[in-house]
């Protein structure tokens, strides 16, 4: 299994537009509405949007963003030198075979190879105790629950020090 990650492009629109139709992509991500358009144009500092490819074969989709210098504030206040990664896979067909592990591997090195980086952030919804036993399998710490807009999460936090290559 050859997985790996490219920056997302216009190209992507209607791949993505697709994936955000699937009823498991709006299970784990009900309020957050995607604005391609205007997603893929933003080249803002600190935000990368990844697609992933199995086999050249576009499966996923990953954000890796600086939360301390986000415009939009989502995270509130947060202390400096951290990440925080939204991951999806695009079809169901592809759930459970272990690319979902792949791509977050690839994307916790991708966020660590950065020598200041100290921490990784996720915000599964908190009644989704699968992406609660996923992210722990990888070495996520829970830290609390809290509202994000009209989402209940569960926040997760990786350090460098818990990471494991």
């Amino acid at each position: 299994m050859v997985i790996n990650l490219r920056f997302a492009t216009f190209a992507d629109l209607e791949r993505l537009q697709y994936w955000d139709k699937q009823p498991h992509i709006i299970a784990s991500n009900p309020n957050d509405q995607w604005n391609w358009e205007v997603e893929l144009k933003d080249k803002s500092e600190g935000r990368e949007q990844l697609i992933a490819e199995l086999n050249d074969r576009p499966i996923g989709f990953i954000e890796i963003t600086d939360p301390a210098r986000d415009d939009s504030n989502y995270w509130g206040s947060i202390e400096e030198n951290v990440r925080a990664i939204d991951i999806w896979i695009g079809e169901k067909k592809d759930l459970g075979k272990g690319y979902g592990t792949k791509m977050m591997q690839l994307a916790l090195i991708r966020c660590f190879s950065n020598p200041l980086v100290t921490a990784i952030f996720v915000d599964p919804l908190a009644n989704n105790t699968g992406a609660h036993r996923f992210y722990e399998r990888l070495g996520f710490k829970f830290l609390e629950q809290r509202q994000f807009g009209n989402d209940k999460c569960c926040v997760y936090r990786l350090s460098r020090e818990n990471w494991q290559h």
